[in-house]
């Protein structure tokens, strides 16, 4: 109250009687006093909120004033015209400071209705209290989340459009509700997509590891397609990985506007409402569930220790250097890395394709150029030239266990004859008769097959000095690996 003058020595003192308007004089009469109960009180906010719904007021105040779940009643003369004259102002779209405690008051009228020509409406003029006030600085800490949590929460009760619920919902729940979407379906989502949310659950660890900080879109499509395979195959123990990570959706109690002054009027028709594929809300009887997955039942561990292995086995196949120490306790995650490393060098290989229609020139030119390597002696023993290209047949002892079909499978970049070549400088054979019967120099036969297994093995594997091939024996193993077992 203003400061009153002390009367003057043997005079009277009057009172002053503060000026109430009559709007505020009726809505202070509408509150009933039946009991304290906080369903009480809410009632009694809505009914005077309606009352006061189009007043304005003129009579600025904006002093502390703290309370928890503060309603019209709580306030006194002048901080509900200081309130009121506040409001007039955020209707046309201006907001000036006012303590964070009657800030509330304001959001509390636009979840009871008060104010708002539809629900739409309401959650339209939130975002609009959230630009205004909340952005420019203004407000406590908690009052975001809250405005976030209540938003999405009124859109439910409501019923208005998914789409516009999760405009209004708190960024990180839709964050973490897209992500284990992308995770539980990765097969039809990109590259990106995958990495992006094994990262939401992964951290910035996996943001920062040189497989992607050096490996660029190669180390993500590595991470998302190790992903896919964990999925695709399954634990050792044929659990699903996504379920042993992330739990099932379960149900919850659910109350919503629970920490807010909000006067339900009526029980609540019975309803489901989809939010996203991985939140449901369901109300029967007036009792509110959510479906969703929950943290309590995520087995953090687990998924860390598939990100740590994956993360461990590419830095090691990209030479990233920084390299992890093995752990033997996520050996199972392994096959999942390596799966992925089989699958990109089974896309690098190049697949080749033979125009049948050009098969005549080919004999052609296989005539032609046969006939130029053989001595006049060898073409006179050959009389004519053969119509069809004849294979060479290998020399006795070489590929014993592998016939010419086996040989011509090795691997598919290479032809039959290179791939008896391979196969006997692994068993550390004599090459030379192979060299002859197919006339090939052995500097152009050597840069062959180096050509063939350098997205394999990254090196030549292979080394000539004019006359003869020698296997770097460095790389023997790993061709023996990549054929599948033991050729010697």
């Amino acid at each position: 109250y203003p400061e009153t003058a002390l009367p003057a020595a043997g005079t009277s003192f009057t009172a002053a009687i503060p000026d109430v308007p009559e709007r505020i004089r009726g809505m202070l009469r509408l509150y009933e006093r039946e009991d304290n109960s906080f369903s009480r009180k809410c009632e009694n906010f809505y009914r005077q909120g309606k009352f006061m719904e189009d007043y304005e007021d003129d009579a600025p105040w904006n002093g502390p004033y703290r309370r928890y779940f503060p309603t019209y009643h709580d306030l006194n003369l002048r901080q509900l015209r200081g309130y009121f004259t506040w409001r007039t102002h955020v209707r046309k779209g201006d907001f000036p400071p006012i303590a964070a405690s009657l800030a509330y008051l304001y959001v509390y009228e636009l979840l009871n209705g008060i104010g708002t020509s539809s629900p739409e409406d309401g959650l339209e003029k939130m975002r609009a209290f959230e630009v205004g006030f909340l952005d420019s600085g203004i407000g406590d800490g908690s009052m975001r989340g809250n405005l976030r949590r209540w938003m999405l929460e009124y859109a439910v009760l409501h019923g208005v459009s998914p789409e516009l619920a999760r405009r209004c919902a708190d960024p990180a729940l839709l964050e973490k509700d897209t992500a284990l979407t992308v995770l539980r379906t990765p097969g039809e989502k990109a590259d990106g997509e995958v990495f992006s949310a094994l990262c939401v659950f992964g951290g910035k660890k996996l943001e920062q590891s040189p497989v992607v900080t050096k490996g660029g879109e190669r180390g993500t499509r590595l991470f998302a397609a190790a992903w896919r395979s964990a999925l695709e195959a399954g634990l050792p123990d044929g659990r699903d990985l996504f379920a042993a990570c992330f739990g099932e959706r379960k149900n919850f109690p659910w109350h919503p506007l629970s920490n807010a002054v909000y006067w339900e009027r009526q029980t609540h028709p019975d309803c489901d409402y989809v939010l996203d594929a991985c939140r449901t809300y369901r109300c029967r009887g007036g009792v509110w569930q959510e479906e969703r997955y929950d943290r309590l039942y995520f087995d953090r561990d687990r998924f860390y220790g598939f990100l740590h292995e994956t993360d461990r086995i590419l830095r090691k196949y990209l030479k990233t250097g920084s390299y992890l120490r093995e752990k033997p306790e996520e050996s199972w995650a392994t096959p999942y890395g390596e799966a992925a490393i089989r699958g990109e060098r089974e896309a690098a290989r190049p697949r080749v394709t033979i125009d049948l229609s050009h098969l005549e020139r080919i004999r052609q030119d296989a005539r032609f150029t046969r006939d130029s390597l053989l001595t006049e002696e060898e073409l006179d023993a050959a009389g004519d030239p053969a119509p069809e290209i004849q294979r060479e047949e290998a020399p006795a002892g070489a590929a014993a266990d592998h016939g010419s079909e086996g040989a011509e499978n090795l691997l598919p970049a290479l032809d039959a004859l290179h791939s008896r070549i391979l196969l006997a400088l692994l068993r550390r054979e004599p090459v030379e008769p192979y060299l002859k019967a197919g006339h090939l120099m052995p500097s152009v036969t050597a840069d062959t097959i180096n050509e063939a297994l350098f997205d394999e093995i990254g090196d030549n594997v292979l080394e000539c000095d004019g006359n003869a091939i020698s296997l770097v024996e460095e790389y023997r193993g790993d061709i023996l690996r990549m054929l599948g077992g033991n050729h010697q």
